[in-house]
């Protein structure tokens, strides 16, 4: 199976494929049943409420879902009144959307799932004003939008019931896929072909990626209160699983050399492909059992020999050691025992599929240990008092949705009278991100998207006259367009437009003119959006960009003093090393996010871009660097390497250039303690240069981060 192959079958077994063909469902099935008895316009109020409730599905725990479908229902029904009574007059229409965009954008302070119900809520009113309904129809209409929403929560949880363990297969699969990419992109590194800035960028933008899908999976596993008190094997297999990936994603991080001495030591010895080639085979084995862990079949192997590859290479390497002057060899050895040690790991993973492996293991109620490793958000009123300040992006971001809602409905009502105007309004509600960076690519994927759908509808109009052809696309077009909408916005766009006009052409309206007024709908909704974006209380991220790099630092803190810690011989419970762990992986990752949203930002708003991307790059390195220490002494375990005088000097060394470019960064804050309590263990003279080698280098790697951190805080 090719990689292109293992693609498609990764997004035909994922989630967001699952979602896709649930909502066009929920969506589909009221208004045809209605329609069949004559009642099409009752089947589309039902619809409504299912669209409205789908909002609020996004992947996570169970009851997290549940709560937010019966959040969002609640809220659907609150907002059909009040549109009920508001319709009767303009100035009430737009007080109530002014009010309603202010407060349902508010919600986001409890997170991305209430901010998801504040949407459910907004859409509800902007699609009600298209035909609003009387006062006397009030509560008929919300009680089949009630019908809609609950039709569609049942559906949900009945395919959860179903196939209970099919949602965090889907999400460990997904996140064995996203580790196989980032382990991918390290074969770029041996190819003297490549730019290794160029490599960097990549290597980092994947490590976002895969942080989101650990994030995902850790949560959806940890959450689920059925997964980890499970008395079987299945739950249990699964938590085994995703912790052996995090592992393995650790081991693949801490594989860091310097790659351009590498390349100009071993260009020419035909080794570095050879490298390249095992690592990638590596890669493609990982991806296989991400796609068989996601659709919840046995694995088909046997793929490559990895061991038989890898003694190959281990005997050139040995070869050309025979050759050579003594050590210079060294730095391919490591790389060796780096690759064995990650093939043995994904061997681990593929015991997910022995159904014997944790049957013997007692299972103890761990939800507690578990929960350590989730963040928690509580729903607290004072949260909300507390973000009523314009120092809160929450709040900013909430006025800017108010005055750019409040202009699209005077446009749509003053300038513009098309049939559909209140696109004008949805196509803000959408557009605009509390970001600047995401609205701008949202602006454009949405302009893009429109013209090329309508091009694409109009096709499919023209080219298929009969009626069944016709539906057979729309329903197609309708299951792409919503498996899309969390991943590839531009793709959603392109097929919701698309099965718009086929729906419209259904109704009887003509496709072209539905197309010209879709067209300039859009584009009036996405310039008002954009010109909230940029001039109405902007933050750009630039601005933020040093709490993330300190943020970076002192999770790099942390993780450098459980290394002083190990290195003078004290203990580090497990647990307590994975948190700081995750730390590292969570923080290095929002600040390579970061620094990716500021180069879509105009040039006049990006500060430095070159240095900003070196100490992204220099704080990926420290925290690998680190990792592959640590790695080494948990293996050295119980014994602790002799630890000289030159190595402690190293290593205080670090850690004071990290404690000072952290104090350049947040100087109202405390400082933090220098001591590291390395006492005199080990004070003889070490034998393990590749332990001082290393020392000295995150003694590097830490001055090379004060410098950059030096030049980044100038005005």
């Amino acid at each position: 199976m090719n990689s292109y192959s293992r693609r498609l079958r990764y997004f035909f077994t994922g989630q967001h494929f699952s979602d896709g063909v649930r909502t066009t469902v929920a969506i589909l099935l009221p208004a045809l049943l209605l329609a069949q008895w004559g009642h099409f316009d009752l089947g589309l109020t039902v619809s409504t409420g299912a669209v409205c409730v789908s909002v609020t599905d996004t992947p996570g725990p169970p009851a997290h879902r549940r709560n937010g479908m019966l959040a969002a229902l609640a809220l659907v029904q609150l907002t059909a009144l009040l549109t009920s009574v508001a319709a009767t007059s303009v100035w009430g229409l737009g007080l109530e959307i002014g009010v309603l965009s202010f407060l349902c954008t508010m919600l986001l302070v409890w997170g991305a799932r209430a901010g998801a119900v504040g949407t459910a809520g907004l859409l509800n009113v902007v699609l009600l004003l298209a035909h609003p309904p009387a006062l006397s129809q009030a509560l008929p209409h919300a009680g089949l939008l009630l019908l809609g929403g609950l039709w569609y929560a049942g559906l949900a949880l009945v395919a959860y019931q179903v196939r209970p363990y099919r949602p965090a297969q889907q999400a460990l699969g997904e996140c064995v896929h996203a580790i196989a990419q980032f382990l991918a992109l390290k074969a770029k590194f041996y190819n003297p072909a490549t730019a290794l800035e160029e490599d960097y960028r990549q290597l980092v933008a994947q490590q976002v990626v895969v942080n989101e899908k650990q994030e995902a999976a850790r949560d959806f596993l940890f959450r689920t209160r059925q997964i980890v008190n499970e008395t079987t094997s299945t739950g249990r297999r699964l938590v085994l699983t995703f912790v052996e990936t995090v592992d393995l994603y650790e081991r693949i991080t801490a594989a860091y050399y310097d790659y351009g001495n590498v390349r100009e030591a071993f260009g020419r010895s035909g080794l570095l492909p050879d490298i390249a080639g095992l690592i990638r085979h590596i890669a493609a084995e990982l991806d296989h059992l991400g796609v068989a862990i996601q659709t919840g079949r046995p694995y088909d192997g046997p793929g490559p020999d990895l061991g038989a590859e890898w003694g190959r290479l281990q005997a050139r390497i040995s070869a050309l050691d025979a050759g050579s002057a003594d050590g210079q060899t060294r730095v391919l050895k490591k790389i060796l025992v780096n690759l064995r040690d990650i093939i043995r790991r994904v061997g681990n993973i593929r015991r997910y599929f022995d159904e014997s492996l944790t049957a013997d293991v007692p299972a103890p109620s761990r939800a507690a240990e578990h929960a350590r490793f989730v963040a928690h958000q509580e729903i607290e009123l004072q949260a909300l008092s507390q973000n009523f300040t314009l120092s809160s992006s929450v709040f900013r971001h909430s006025v800017r949705m108010m005055l750019a809602c409040l202009v699209a409905f005077v446009v749509a009502e003053s300038l513009w009278h098309g049939q559909h105007n209140y696109w004008i309004l949805m196509t803000v509600t959408i557009m605009l991100k509390p970001g600047f960076s995401l609205t701008r690519q949202r602006n454009q994927e949405r302009i893009i998207g429109t013209l090329a759908g309508g091009a694409l509808g109009g096709a499919i109009l023209w080219a298929l006259p009969w009626t069944e052809a016709r539906f057979g696309v729309l329903v197609g077009f309708m299951v792409l367009a919503y498996s899309f909408q969390r991943t590839v916005y531009l793709a959603t766009v392109i097929f919701l437009t698309a099965y718009l006009l086929i729906m419209f052409s259904f109704l009887g309206l003509s496709y072209i003119g539905v197309a010209e007024e879709r067209i300039t709908d859009t584009l009036i909704g996405c310039a008002i959006a954009f010109s909230a974006g940029y001039f109405l209380f902007p933050r750009w991220e630039s601005e933020q960009l040093t709490d993330y790099m300190a943020a970076a630092l002192r999770a790099n803190l942390a993780y450098l003093r459980q290394l002083a810690n190990r290195l003078a011989g004290r203990p580090l419970p497990p647990n307590e090393y994975r948190l700081l762990r995750k730390e590292v992986y969570v923080s290095g990752a929002n600040l390579a996010a970061a620094f990716q949203r500021m180069l879509t930002e105009p040039k006049s708003k990006q500060h430095r871009p070159t240095e900003t991307h070196e100490f992204v790059v220099l704080n990926h390195i420290l925290s690998s660097n680190i990792a592959a220490l640590t790695a080494t002494l948990r293996e050295a375990a119980p014994a602790v390497p002799p630890f000289a005088a030159e190595g402690r000097r190293a290593l205080t060394s670090a850690v004071a250039a990290l404690q000072k470019s952290l104090a350049r960064m947040t100087p109202d804050a405390a400082a933090p303690a220098t001591e590291l309590g390395l006492g005199t263990a080990g004070n003889g003279a070490s034998d393990d240069k590749t332990l001082l080698e290393q020392l000295a280098f995150l003694q590097k790697v830490s001055g090379d981060i004060g410098r950059v951190s030096e030049v980044l805080i100038e005005k």
